[in-house]
């Protein structure tokens, strides 16, 4: 079996990608107009020196503060993003790009920014708290060809947070389908919301259905307290919430909880 290119970004074996969460960008219900845009590079500034300081293998940039989210990006947040992202990306380990939910945006971004991979919902139909929601991977991928940026790998999200599938596929099926049919680097497995762990047994169908062919995350809900029994399955974790001040998503980050995080993980 060929090894799958995600695997090689990273020096860990099941690596640990910290999300670094933007304040609301302009434009947004809940920009602060005061703070400006240097003040959303500053906070998120301070949060990426503690998970950085802390060890994580990954970064991943990501309007989380935008509620409520769209299907479709203003080319204001684009900008934004693209901004912060280029002042504040790492530059000793890999980072991503994350735009809620707007899959050509995050690509854009991470084309002219250096990024390495985007997480996005690429494949399948949902209702959603953004109304119907029809996805296209072939547009997406065809987009990256088209901007040279075949380098930058798409993680699949096959379980999206607020949303439910149309359809009766299993999450099996669905995840087995977006690797042969819509060529994801990786698979990741949500629960219902930021934060909510998905049941063990959703990640483990994901992953019996791969069959290694490409790494299959836990995209939500992962704490300390939970993640070496996650990792028994997973091949890797995207975690957030959990390395906030009293857990909350939109809270600054917190160095106990990320160390906390990082040695439940490495054990």
């Amino acid at each position: 079996m060929t090894r799958p290119r995600f695997t090689d970004l990273f020096g860990s074996a099941k690596p640990v990608i910290a999300m670094a969460h933007l304040r609301p960008l302009p434009g947004t219900p809940l920009y602060d107009e005061r703070a400006g845009v240097d003040g959303i590079v500053a906070s998120l500034r301070e949060d990426l020196e503690v998970l950085l300081a802390q060890g994580v293998d990954a970064v991943m940039f990501c309007n989380e503060g935008d509620r409520p989210y769209t299907l479709r990006a203003g080319l204001e947040g684009v900008a934004t993003l693209a901004r912060v992202v280029t002042e504040l990306r790492p530059k000793d380990r890999p980072f991503g790009v994350d735009f809620l939910w707007d899959a050509h945006a995050a690509l854009a971004v991470a084309a002219v920014t250096g990024a390495s991979f985007i997480r996005e919902v690429t494949t399948g139909v949902y209702e959603s708290d953004m109304g119907l929601w029809n996805t296209d991977a072939a547009s997406l991928l065809r987009e990256r060809r088209r901007l040279g940026a075949d380098h930058v790998q798409v993680l699949m999200n096959v379980t999206p947070e607020f949303a439910s599938q149309i359809g009766t596929r299993s999450v099996g099926q669905v995840a087995r389908s977006a690797v042969v049919s819509s060529l994801a680097d990786a698979i990741l497995v949500s629960g219902p919301m930021a934060g909510a762990e998905p049941d063990l047994s959703a990640l483990t169908a994901a992953s019996e259905a791969v069959d290694g062919a490409v790494p299959v995350l836990l995209n939500t809900g992962a704490k300390s307290t939970n993640i070496a029994t996650f990792l028994t399955v997973a091949d890797g974790v995207i975690v957030g919430s959990d390395l906030k001040v009293d857990g909350g998503t939109w809270n600054p980050v917190h160095p106990e909880r990320v160390r906390r995080f990082m040695e439940a993980a490495r054990s």
